[in-house]
């Protein structure tokens, strides 16, 4: 039998992310999901060496990997129409749950569960909960980063944008200690030019 998770997956190269905006330069939600994979992996390593917690770091990463996986069928929704209010919020995360079982679905069976582990969080358990909760955090600093891209490209269409991820970056820095270090350790390179960052 041949199953389609592979080659769905795969299309999420051809997924524009930023759709309602002028974009300088294009990010696909392949490239947004594997710098959300990379940030995640190291906010769970900082919190294991530092701050004592527990977590997978591999599956941190893995989480990142498949983190907006679902928009391969629901496509990417625009962040005002996303968060408009709480009813529409629910609702999409309900689309996002059906897309998500949809796609474990084209999975042959003995290795759902495996992959099930990935793309679900686990109730039971507070170390991978708190794990979710930096995929999430790496997303907003995915966000931050493309946001600061573009305007050091000169593109002011990102402005509101980036002082609205700015804000929610700040709030998660109060609540996550890994994000604080990766904000003050890691993101004031990203405005170095390639030269500066080969120097460092």
């Amino acid at each position: 039998m041949v199953y389609n998770f592979f080659a769905a997956i795969s299309r999420m190269k051809y997924i524009e992310r930023w759709a309602l905006m002028r974009n300088s330069r294009e990010e696909t939600l392949s490239e947004h999901s594997l710098e959300v994979a990379m940030i995640a992996h190291v906010l769970a390593v900082i919190g294991n060496r530092r701050y004592g917690h527990n977590m997978d770091t591999g599956k941190a990463a893995l989480a990142g990997i498949y983190h907006d996986a679902s928009e391969i069928i629901t496509g990417d929704m625009p962040t005002p129409v996303k968060y408009y209010n709480s009813e529409i919020r629910a609702a999409y995360k309900d689309v996002e749950h059906i897309a998500d079982d949809k796609l474990l679905s084209k999975l042959p069976e003995d290795l759902r569960d495996e992959f099930n582990g990935i793309f679900k969080k686990d109730t039971s358990d507070p170390e991978d909960l708190y794990l979710r909760r930096l995929v999430k955090a790496a997303d907003k600093l995915s966000a931050l980063i493309k946001c600061m891209e573009e305007g050091q490209a000169g593109n002011t269409e990102f402005r509101t944008a980036e002082e609205s991820v700015r804000r929610k970056v700040y709030d998660l820095e109060k609540e996550l200690p890994e994000v604080r270090d990766f904000v003050s350790e890691f993101l004031p390179a990203y405005g170095k030019t390639l030269d500066e960052l080969n120097d460092g």
